[in-house]
């Protein structure tokens, strides 16, 4: 009979700590040292690459809105002075 094998769930935190690591020593001395697999550590780096790049597409969009709002306060108030 075949014993179920259960995964291991790493932190937010493990992970971040993994990547600086993996960046210093790089990823196939990482993953020995951590005993964990190169491809964790792959899919790790990727997932936080496309994190930062969604938080950066973010931050542009607030900044967006938050212009294209001033402009229409101001075009409103000109609006309010010519009547």
């Amino acid at each position: 009979m075949k014993a179920n094998k259960t995964r291991k769930v790493h932190t937010q935190e493990f992970k971040a700590e993994a990547l600086k690591l993996a960046e210093r020593i790089g990823v196939a001395a990482a993953a020995r040292e951590l005993k964990v697999y190169e491809s964790q550590l792959y899919s790790w780096r990727t997932a936080a690459q496309k994190k930062s790049s969604t938080s950066a597409r973010e931050a542009e969009q607030v900044a967006e809105i938050t212009r294209l709002k001033r402009q229409l306060a101001e075009q409103a108030e000109d609006l309010a002075i010519l009547k």
